[in-house]
């Protein structure tokens, strides 16, 4: 078995399963198994390969039964599929196949209706807001599903009986006198050689031609029944009740495809494999070759060849087909791989840019635009910046805390009376600045830590420590922090404001501050009531000094809405206080949009997203089993497995915010929104959550230039960072040595004198600031007259000059070595670009055109060889020998021989018979 390799690009490969030859005189039929490609870019690339006749072991082979059962029952036996892949041999046609899927949709949409009419509306509403996710129309709930999929399983037993009724219709003969009497001449050969297909057809269940009318006929009534009682009962359904059933049908719809219609080919495939392997089962066959029909029948509309009549003497001839030799199958296989790679590199660039862009949209449509100017109004209304006797950012005391408190803050949280003295309407709860809702109330938490002995006392007994889990103060006092019971009456918020309670019972977490890591319990206060009840609340806080030098932090929370822009804001504003005295204070305004796939574009993205990280999985499990270790060793693999890590991330804290939301949601459905609702949960998932995005962003950026690796300038800097990569692992050590150095000797020696020395991490952002010429040297100086320039020229000399020059020389002695060992791989964009000027027909061959406009793109210019060596394939093509068609003539010589000697005896039968 041999081809002439015509046909472009894979139109050229042919996979052969197998080959049965029916003997035409004894009708005897011969099977010979292939399971091979004739490819030339396939396994040793042959395109003529000898057959060996198969014998009943192998034709009884579980790998041979289990590829010739599954192809065919995947492209028969799958109704939906079966429509697109039917065999042309089938007499199951397509419209017959439409014809079941309708009564199996409308079947199932019937049925669905009908459970869905028994049920209540309000029953059903309730059930379907629990748990379920809304999605445009559809409300996608494990009851719909599960009814999607009972419903499937009902609906096959009557679609399998109407596909059957389908299969065993006759197909209507229609035989020519000619044919009749053709067949009663040969009876005695038919009656001898056919009493085995007799037999078994008999055995099997037909119907006559005619039950196709039935057929359909008692499909359309299905479909019509179905359709009408749908539109009856439809029309009374609620809304939630058209969802659910919308969603159970489409959940049928895709079981039906993906599960029974896969189950139920796998189970046949299995037991006919395992209990009915019989090496004559010639089902597949009796498609292809009908024994009770002539070879010839050219009104059988299944056969795919043409005996349509031709004049004897006509010139035209059959296409000439050319065996190749030796050197041309190996140029057709390095032209075929390299078309492969060509579709393989458009393939991937197509797939990681559509990937890319999802990535960003996804990314970017989490975040809102209107964010940076919401943090940016609150910071400036709450700090108050631009007024310094209540600056958030400058207080150093616990008085001036205080009177922020006092005369800035508790006015801030509620609104109050317009510009010309109008009373603020429907705005209760809102700040005074009319635009953000106070979600519930706003809290004051206080940390404390316990009296320790003084290690010294004979300066001072009592000790105030830094705060940390073992010293913090969780007592229960009474007003004044004493424990004796007074006889003064107080609030009960002033009374709550004295009490420690837990971080469960406040829904509260730990928070890294600047100095310490606080825990999420305290003393806590509430701005609740009217502003005048927290002004007297405050000043009796104050006289009652509740903040006093035990106190380490005061947190104050509070959580707004903004309805206009539809944020919501986590406000966290931090005062430490030191053990040294002073107050160092931070700010954190965290907006938050819950409102997610608000958009349709924004679904469809990131469903099409999840596809292709599932896509992404598969390639990449391949080629860790293809390369096994020597996949971790690639750059790009960790690069692809950053993507794949970050975005499964990524889902995986996106159905946690999911989860978050629900519960912040109930939570204000249950209060109307007068309670404190605490963000700082959702605070840390939605960072988790914009951490992994923004890290498939970077890592999609860094492959785009895998994706130019082809450019000559992206191909040097990579071989570049290749070769120094050893070099720069030997200077980045000893770098890190030198730095570590300075580090320890700026810290040590200007820890008290200089601010940006006042801890390892500033002193660290320090030097890198010196290395990069961009610090102002007066600072060191003026901290210490002598060792301030000694150790900055010191640091410029060894760091500067000598380090960074090195890191230079590196880098240049690298670039070097890489240009002169440059490869020349343009090889597969040269052929890309050829590709391209002849599907634009600006170019045939070789020509000067072609050659300037490689040299306008910077292309490496084709050899004399390869010129040549085009030339001669298109010259090979296009040139047919002669020979080649002797035997095609001979034939058609001979065909025509016959033909005259045939219509010469009738004529003389014909004349004998009129006694002429």
């Amino acid at each position: 078995i041999w081809h002439d390799n015509s046909g472009e690009g894979s139109s050229a490969s042919w996979f052969l399963k197998y080959i049965i030859v029916r003997d035409l005189q004894t009708m005897d039929k011969f099977y010979f198994i292939s399971q091979q490609w004739f490819a030339v870019e396939k396994d040793e690339g042959r395109i003529e390969r000898i057959l060996p006749i198969a014998s009943d072991a192998e034709k009884q082979e579980f790998s041979y039964v289990l590829s010739k059962k599954a192809y065919h029952s995947i492209s028969d036996g799958h109704l939906w599929f079966s429509i697109f892949s039917r065999p042309p041999s089938n007499k199951f046609t397509r419209v017959q196949r439409c014809t079941c899927c309708f009564v199996l949709f409308f079947t199932s949409m019937l049925i669905n209706i009908m459970y869905y009419d028994l049920s209540n509306e309000a029953n059903t509403s309730s059930e379907t807001h629990n748990g379920a996710l809304s999605i445009g129309p559809f409300y996608i709930a494990p009851q719909q599903i599960g009814i999607g999929i009972m419903v499937e399983l009902f609906t096959l037993i009557p679609s399998l009986l109407i596909v059957q009724f389908f299969r065993r219709i006759q197909p209507r003969q229609q035989i020519s006198q000619l044919r009749e009497a053709l067949y009663k001449m040969k009876s005695t050969r038919k009656t001898s050689t056919n009493v085995h297909a007799i037999n078994k057809k008999k055995s099997s269940i037909t119907f006559p031609w005619w039950c196709l009318f039935i057929a359909y006929g008692v499909s359309l009534v299905i479909i019509v029944i179905s359709i009408f009682f749908i539109i009856i009962r439809g029309i009374e359904f609620g809304d939630v009740k058209t969802q659910q059933w919308l969603t159970s049908v489409l959940t049928g719809f895709f079981s039906s495809v993906i599960f029974t219609q896969p189950i139920k080919i796998i189970c046949l495939a299995i037991f006919f494999i395992c209990f009915c392997r019989n090496s004559k089962d010639e089902k597949e066959t009796s498609e292809y070759i009908n024994d009770d029909d002539e070879f010839n029948t050219s009104n059988d509309e299944e056969y795919l060849h043409s005996l349509e009549y031709h004049s004897i003497f006509s010139s035209q001839s059959r296409k000439s087909m050319n065996r190749l030799n030796e050197n041309e199958v190996i140029y057709a296989r390095d032209q075929r791989l390299k078309e492969i790679q060509m579709w393989a590199i458009i393939r991937e660039y197509l797939i990681y840019f559509t990937f890319a862009i999802l990535v960003f949209v996804i990314t970017y449509s989490n975040r809102e635009h209107n964010s940076f100017y919401q943090v940016n109004h609150l910071r400036a209304y709450f700090l108050n910046q631009r007024q310094t006797t209540v600056d958030y950012t400058k207080i150093n005391t616990i008085d001036q805390y205080w009177y922020w408190l006092e005369n800035s803050f508790v006015s801030n949280i509620r609104a109050q009376q317009w510009y010309n003295g109008d009373i603020p309407q429907y705005l209760n709860g809102f700040l005074n600045d009319k635009s953000n809702r106070l979600i519930g109330w706003a809290t004051m938490r206080q940390l404390r830590i316990k009296s320790e002995l003084c290690p010294d006392q004979r300066v001072i007994s009592i000790c105030e420590d830094s705060y940390n889990f073992v010293n913090e103060e969780t007592q229960l006092f009474q007003p004044g922090w004493t424990t004796n019971v007074t006889t003064e009456e107080f609030s009960s918020s002033i009374i709550k404001a004295f009490n420690y309670s837990t971080s469960d019972e406040l829904d509260t977490y730990s928070y890294a501050g600047e100095f310490a890591t606080y825990r999420g319990g305290g003393y806590v206060y509430e701005f609740r009531g009217r502003l005048s009840d927290m002004k007297t609340n405050l000043s009796t806080l104050h006289q009652l000094d509740w903040i006093d030098e035990k106190t380490r932090a005061v947190f104050i929370q509070l959580t707004l809405y903004n309805p206009s822009v539809q944020l919501l804001t986590a406000v966290t504003l931090l005062a430490e206080f030191l053990p040294t005295g002073g107050v160092y204070t931070t700010t954190h305004f965290e907006p938050i949009n819950f409102y997610t796939f608000t958009s349709i574009l924004q679904l469809v993205c990131t469903i099409f997203y999840i596809f292709f990280i599932i896509y992404f999985i598969i390639i990449e499990i391949q080629l860790i089993f293809e390369l096994r270790l020597k996949y971790f060793y690639q750059f790009w693999s960790l690069i692809q497995l950053g993507i794949i890590g970050c975005s499964l991330g990524s889902i995986g804290v996106y159905f946690w915010r999911f989860q978050e939301t629900n519960r912040l949601s109930e939570l204000f459905e249950q209060t109307n929104g007068y309670i404190y609702i605490n963000l700082q949960l959702a605070v840390y998932v939605n960072d988790i959550l914009t951490f992994l995005l923004g890290y498939c962003c970077f890592f999609s950026m860094i492959k785009c230039l895998h994706l130019l690796r082809f450019n000559q300038q992206i191909s040097l800097f990579a071989e570049t960072l290749k070769y120094c990569a050893k070099a720069l692992i030997s200077f980045s050590i000893m770098f890190a040595i030198v730095f570590i150095s300075f580090l320890s000797l700026f810290y040590l020696l200007f820890v008290s004198k200089l601010s940006s020395c006042s801890s390892l991490l500033t002193t660290a952002q320090m030097l890198f600031e010196m290395t990069l010429m961009k610090f102002d040297a007066s600072q060191i100086m003026g901290a210490d007259a002598f060792l301030g320039p000694l150790c900055f020229a010191l640091f410029m000399f060894l760091v500067v000059f000598v380090c960074l020059s090195m890191f230079l020389s590196i880098i240049n002695d690298s670039f070097r070595h890489a240009k002169d060992n440059q490869k020349e791989d343009q090889i597969i964009l040269s052929f890309m670009l050829m590709k391209f000027l002849r599907w634009t027909g600006k170019v045939i061959g070789w020509n000067d055109n072609v050659i300037h406009f490689y040299d306008y793109l910077g292309l490496k210019k084709a050899s004399e060889s390869e010129i040549q060596e085009e030339q001669d394939s298109r010259m090979r093509s296009q040139y047919s020998d002669p020979t080649d068609n002797f035997v095609d003539r001979i034939d058609q010589l001979l065909e025509a021989l016959d033909k005259i000697y045939v219509d010469q005896q009738a004529d003389l039968l014909r004349l004998k018979k009129a006694g002429v």
